[in-house]
């Protein structure tokens, strides 16, 4: 989950919100994102979206279930669903999205082999989103 707050920070950096994901294969990272929504122009470069596709990329194959991918903050409901279609084994997921994660809107978004688990880091990376929106408002 450190090097997830870590790529969250370089998302900060580049004025995007600040949402990290790094996806571990085997005790070794393969993937590591950020947000890019702003820099790419695109709805759908959210950290998780990213980092499936590097993840896939360097496995060779779309299906992700022996991988674990920590997250800065819960995934919405588009990155679940992309994270159920590559049937990821683990997702880990530091702080809640009380405004669009996907628990909000279903408990059966994901694939029902992964395992979900909620925690890590959570005061560091709801600080860090909660100042960057506080910041945004000035």
């Amino acid at each position: 989950m450190k090097q997830a707050l870590l790529e969250a920070r370089k998302a900060v950096q580049q004025g995007e919100v600040p949402i990290g994901a790094v996806v571990v294969w085997q005790n070794q990272i393969i993937a590591r994102a950020h947000n890019q929504t702003e820099i790419l122009n695109d709805v759908t470069a959210h950290a998780e979206m990213l980092a499936i596709t590097a993840a896939s990329s360097t496995l060779g194959g779309k299906y992700l279930t022996e991988c674990t991918i920590y997250v800065t903050v819960e995934p919405c409901l588009m990155c679940a669903g992309a994270l159920a279609w590559a049937q990821i084994g683990k997702i880990v997921y530091a702080t809640k999205d009380e405004k669009r994660g996907f628990q909000l809107f279903t408990s059966n978004a994901l694939h029902p082999k992964t395992q979900l688990i909620k925690g890590p880091l959570e005061e560091e990376c709801a600080t860090l989103m909660k100042e960057f929106f506080k910041a945004k408002r000035r």
